[in-house]
């Protein structure tokens, strides 16, 4: 899709060296070649030699405990890996081994005293530690890959300098607990993309490129805090345990159950544009329109200006805010204002208002 968009993908291009001034971002590749861009993004993940080269902090939790992971073939029919499974839950051993595909598994299992962690682990490695855990190593075998991680928590002290931000791990990383890292880069980039794209084409103010780390960057300290509060759960400690078992006590109560899910499943963001209902700055759900479903009139990169009334328009920033009058529309408020990130950027049904909210995320109406 980016490649039908015009961009251009290098592989094996690292980089070695940037400068930035007032029009731009010269890039230096490692094999001497430079490059000009308008913005630099760092996506070069938790190592991120943007990040380390830009002067950013990165405070946090260097890692304390290191976990093996892989994909790979087991020697054991499915019922003796459950009861081998099972075995060791039993004794509070953290490990997991689940199907993962026609005759694949996947193997998380601690790497205590497993070599140096700039190396990549072996199989063996991943045998030894299972027998260690489980009392059998499965007889796994025929590795599609393997790796280690560990449990680092760190924020960057900033998203942005100039003509340079991070994005995904580059700005924040954290334990895996949750399966949260994915969605958490992933909407970084969806909210930085549509920014970028208005103020190079000379429709946003500067300013609005300054709402990327002040909108996303509260969300990735909350994802290092539940990450963090998950990892102490792992713990075989007294406490620890009592925690686990009041909490799962607790999540038998379905708002608790909700809240939780929503914010490991991260529908529950709510980004700070100031006084107004609570649908404001959340993601509105994919809900049904009289076109389908309203996540299919996003796919543009556009606004959308949702309306129940039928009398409000974009105006001058129609070349940039699609409109849809829809009465039947599964909404609780007259109109909304969705930015192309499918965030509510306004709430209501006055005209003045909704222009004031146009000119703030969309720019200067044309015409």
């Amino acid at each position: 899709h980016a490649a039908a968009q015009g961009a251009r993908v290098r592989r094996g291009a690292a980089v070695a060296g940037f400068e930035q001034d007032d029009e731009g971002v010269t890039v230096e590749l490692a094999d001497g070649e430079r490059l000009r861009a308008r913005y630099l993004v760092g996506c070069d993940g938790g190592r991120s030699t943007v990040r380390k080269l830009l002067g950013v902090g990165f405070p946090g939790e260097p890692s304390r405990n290191e976990t093996l992971m892989g994909e790979m073939e087991v020697g054991v029919p499915p019922e003796e890996v459950a009861a081998g499974v099972a075995r060791a839950r039993a004794t509070e051993q953290r490990f997991w081994l689940r199907p993962f595909g026609a005759d694949v598994y996947s193997v998380v299992v601690p790497a205590v005293g497993v070599g140096d962690r700039a190396e990549p682990p072996s199989l063996d490695d991943f045998k030894r530690r299972l027998r260690a855990v489980a009392g059998t190593d499965f007889g796994v075998h025929s590795p599609r890959w393997l790796s280690r991680f560990g449990d680092a928590t760190r924020l960057a002290e900033h998203y942005r300098v100039g003509r340079v931000l991070l994005a995904g791990d580059a700005a924040h990383i954290h334990p895996p607990t949750g399966g949260q890292g994915l969605n958490l880069g992933l909407q970084d980039a969806f909210n930085l993309g549509w920014k970028l794209a208005a103020r190079i084409r000379g429709r946003a103010p500067e300013s609005l490129l300054d709402t990327y780390e002040a909108e996303r960057r509260p969300v990735a300290a909350d994802v290092l805090d539940n990450t963090r509060a998950q990892t102490e759960l792992h713990s075989a400690e007294p406490g620890p345990r009592a925690v686990r078992r009041l909490l799962t006590e607790l999540m038998d109560i379905d708002e608790v159950n909700r809240r939780l899910t929503e914010k490991i499943t991260a529908i529950g963001i709510r980004y700070d544009f100031g006084e107004g209902p609570d649908l404001l700055g959340r993601r509105l759900p994919d809900i049904e329109v009289a076109q389908g479903h309203l996540y299919g009139l996003l796919h543009r990169g556009r606004g959308l200006l949702l309306d129940r009334t039928g009398r409000l328009t974009p105006g001058g920033w129609s070349d940039r805010v699609d409109h849809l009058a829809d009465p039947t529309a599964a909404l609780d408020v007259p109109c909304v204002l969705l930015r192309p990130d499918g965030h509510v950027a306004w709430v209501g049904d006055d005209r003045q208002d909704l222009e004031r909210h146009l000119s703030r995320w969309f720019g200067e109406p044309t015409g």
